[in-house]
């Protein structure tokens, strides 16, 4: 199998070296405007280097998109024209009309399109889902350090959608309501978010997101009848406590049999990257395809809507007319 990488910044050149490293795969070249950032690249994984991604499309079978999410559509309508598969970076697009017309044109050549939501294939996430009942209420909390890099766009489309797609692929049920806040702190974007999303079923998920905290943390509670998991995806670990109906400790509290496991050497973008493969070579769905994707585009946009309807009326708004 013949592929290449389309956009070689921070991520695109993992993308690359994961490629390269697979057996039975030619990592054909890589391609960037930049073409100092494609070189270095090409060098260090002995492909070609190419300022032009559309000649980089007539060499290979399949490609890695990881430029900015404003191109994804003009990229991914030469790559089915070219008739070349496709692993978009999320967010799929930045808006569901162009995510359907990416959709469409795809499927109506039969080409594989995955969408890049990471997390699921973060260890801790993937042995997390056989202990799923019914989830009743989540608590998600992604906060991170200012880094300059992503700050070009939302910080739900940045960092809310990886647990937008989690949720809604853990919760069997359409969503009803959603309830957010947010505002702008250090960019022209919202940088600090929560929104709480309600779904027909009754169960309730509380996500939490900041991209200006001192510290780090990736971290999902899921509660459920009897049960609570608790995954820490930065440190790749999953707790499950069962709690033992009817058994009570010497303080009332129920007995717990509580499973910890680590994955300290899983590696959620080889994984990602070798179930792309095997779909190219197979013509099998994606686990994450590009439903999920709008799937979970839909649902940022809605936030980021109800957020920015609310900073027009609130302090924000006021803050902003004194300062002009």
């Amino acid at each position: 199998m013949k592929v290449g990488v389309i956009g070689v910044g921070y991520l695109g050149k993992f993308h690359a070296q994961k490629y390269a490293a697979i057996e039975g795969v030619e990592l054909v070249g890589v391609a960037d405007v930049d073409t100092v950032a494609a070189e270095s690249v090409a060098k260090a994984n002995n492909c070609a280097a190419f300022s032009d991604y559309r000649q980089l499309l007539k060499e290979v079978d399949a490609v890695s998109v990881v430029v900015p999410t404003s191109q994804h559509h003009a990229v991914a309508l030469d790559c089915i024209e070219a008739g070349v598969d496709m692993l978009m970076e999320k967010p799929i697009t930045t808006t569901l009309e162009e995510a359907d017309d990416i959709i469409g044109r795809a499927a109506e050549r039969g080409l594989i399109l995955q969408v890049g939501h990471l997390e699921r294939f973060n260890p801790a996430v993937q042995a997390m889902e056989p202990s799923l009942t019914t989830p009743i209420f989540i608590e998600s909390q992604r906060i991170s350090t200012f880094k300059s890099r992503g700050v070009d766009v939302d910080v739900v489309l940045d960092l809310m959608i990886h647990d937008i797609d989690i949720i809604l692929n853990i919760i069997k049920s359409p969503l009803q309501t959603i309830h957010t806040v947010g505002a702008p702190v250090v960019t022209d974007f919202t940088d600090i978010a929560n929104a709480r999303l309600i779904f027909e079923n009754g169960a309730t998920a509380n996500v939490t997101v900041s991209r200006i905290s001192r510290t780090n943390s990736r971290r999902m509670r899921i509660f459920q009848p009897g049960a609570l998991i608790h995954v820490d995806f930065a440190n790749r670990k999953v707790m499950t406590v069962n709690l033992k109906k009817g058994e009570f400790q010497e303080n009332g509290m129920p007995k717990q049999d509580v499973v910890v496991r680590s994955f300290p050497e899983g590696d959620a973008l080889n994984s990602e990257i070798m179930h792309f493969v095997e779909n190219v070579r197979n013509r099998t769905r994606p686990l994450v395809s590009g439903d999920e994707g709008r799937r979970a585009l839909d649902v940022a946009l809605q936030v980021m809507k109800q957020i920015g309807e609310h900073l027009k009326l609130g302090v924000y708004a006021e803050m902003m007319s004194a300062e002009k």
